[in-house]
């Protein structure tokens, strides 16, 4: 039951509308009456893809802020691992081989 979790969140993810776009094609080359049904659920899927879009984080910040925001990040990261090759070349991590 663990694993189908992962595949059902990928599918939620997925906010591909061109298989939808496809069956609506479809329904209108065969004169079908599930256009309608169609249309239907490709309204829902923008929809959500615009929930997904409104919840991201960072979303309300303007694209200078966001800059700003990625700067500070990427530096934060560069003076991390700054330090962590300091630490290994302290040696003080060496750890004997068992034999």
């Amino acid at each position: 039951m663990a694993a189908a979790q992962p595949k059902q969140e990928k599918e939620s993810d997925d906010c591909s509308l061109l298989p939808l776009v496809h069956d609506i094609i479809k329904c209108m080359d065969k004169d079908s009456q599930d256009v309608h049904q169609e249309l239907a659920k490709l309204k829902v899927k923008i929809q959500e893809a615009r929930e997904q879009i409104s919840n991201m984080p960072g979303i309300d910040c303007s694209p200078p802020e966001q800059q700003q925001q990625f700067s500070t990040l990427r530096e934060q990261v560069r003076t991390k691992n700054q330090l962590l090759q300091k630490y290994k070349s302290l040696c003080m991590f060496d750890v004997p081989k068992a034999s």
